[in-house]
């Protein structure tokens, strides 16, 4: 079949898919914001928008503009693609940015699958989960409104995906009735322990048995509790003076708000605390590598993952497959994996100093942790494994035509 695959920052969950879909046979393209090449095999097809948002618009409106401009670029792109002898028989895509808006009405007879990843809401969500970052009191009615291009997205889908039962949950009932919860899965025959790993950091070579503490956040904002673990540090690196801190993670913003100008959150949080840190053992090492990444974490004797109730991050369950010891927040996307004492360790995400407490004891004792990195690999294994799981339900979804909608 031909399949059209969309993502504006391809591969993204579609990097382990992709190649298998191309392996049995499919004829594969796609369609993103990123320059080609992005995937071996796949052709890509770079879109830019013609115009930016409307000089004057009402602010709540802003994103839906954004998202009905990639729409209707997108549409573009395709119908491009179908002069050229491209008729996509399926659409895989990622609905989170309006670039699948208008797809039903210009390919009536495919079959559209979409990863719809989360419905914004004000209660019970990110948005005034922290009380330093109170939510203002138009939130709900923004929120309602940014909902809109993910609603007729969904709509438009024949089969709606979401990765965790958590991240169905945000939805409203009569749109969660619509969706199949399927995570887009973990290589974990790829992502496993490794005792001889090592991995340079600065003049350092970091390796397992060593007193390793990671975080990792694409960027570092407290959105993924990055100000929460800079307080937890000092007390960290007090009690264990032999202990490193490597901090992975950018200075943009990838979700919450915005730091004020002039400023990064790393800046903010690292000044609140760095007359109380030894600055020879916080290593700030930025965006790193794929394969450093890894390794990295497979040395890591405790590996903190905070988050806001949120879309979970790739990089927990990857720790998780690699035999990591997860320190995680006590909230509802971590607390559907991981269970306290059994496969990891939950903390308070407003108490940095119990998650100081939970890290330090991780590193006193780490021979009595390691049943719990054992179960951690087989939970992943067991639940988000790409070849077993995700990859076949993937892969019938595609081939079968499982359909949440009924087209005339």
């Amino acid at each position: 079949m031909n399949i059209l695959l969309i993502h504006q920052n391809f591969p993204g969950q579609f990097r382990s898919l992709a190649p298998e879909l191309a392996r049995a046979g499919h004829r594969l393209q796609a369609i993103s914001m990123r320059p080609a090449p992005t995937l071996a095999g796949v052709p890509n097809r770079c879109y830019a928008l013609e115009r930016g948002n409307t000089q004057g618009i009402h602010p709540w409106l802003v994103n839906t503009e954004s998202a009905v401009l990639r729409g209707q670029q997108v549409a573009r792109e395709v119908q491009q693609l179908q002069s050229n002898g491209f008729e996509p028989d399926v659409v895989l895509g990622h609905t989170g940015w309006g670039e699948m808006l208008c797809l039903r009405e210009i390919l009536p007879a495919a079959r559209i699958i979409g990863l719809n990843e989360m419905y914004y809401r004000a209660i019970g969500s990110d948005v005034g989960f922290d009380p330093e970052f109170p939510a203002d009191a138009e939130a709900a009615a923004r929120l309602s409104v940014r909902n809109m291009h993910l609603t007729a997205s969904l709509l438009a889908c024949d089969v709606a995906i979401t990765p965790t039962e958590w991240q169905a949950s945000t939805f409203p009932a009569a749109l969660r009735k619509r969706i199949t919860v399927l995570h887009e899965g973990i290589r974990t025959d790829q992502l496993r322990p490794d005792p001889n790993a090592s991995v340079r950091v600065g003049n350092h070579i970091l390796r397992s048995g060593d007193e390793v503490v990671t975080f990792v956040n694409r960027n570092l904002e407290p959105m993924r509790g990055y100000h929460q673990f800079m307080r937890a540090l000092p007390g960290i690196l007090r009690e264990r003076p032999n202990a490193r801190a490597v901090i992975v993670g950018g200075n943009d913003v990838s979700y919450g708000s915005r730091p004020p100008s002039g400023s990064s959150w790393q800046q903010i949080f690292l000044e609140e605390v760095r007359t109380d840190l030894d600055m020879r053992r916080v290593h700030f090492v930025g965006q790193v590598p794929y394969t450093d990444l890894i390794q990295l974490l497979q040395v890591s004797a405790g590996h903190v993952y905070l988050t806001a109730p949120f879309v979970l991050s790739w990089s927990m369950l990857e720790a998780m497959s690699v035999g990591a010891l997860v320190i995680g927040s006590s909230t509802a996307p971590v607390r559907e994996v991981i269970t306290h004492g059994q496969n990891g360790m939950l903390v308070d995400f407003f108490q940095p100093a119990q998650i100081a407490e939970a890290v330090c004891d991780a590193l006193a004792r780490p021979k009595d942790y390691a049943a719990l990195r054992t179960a951690a690999r087989q939970s992943v294994v067991d639940r988000f494994d790409f070849t077993t799981r995700s990859l076949p339900a993937y892969l019938r979804l595609v081939s079968e035509g499982i359909s949440l909608t009924h087209r005339p």
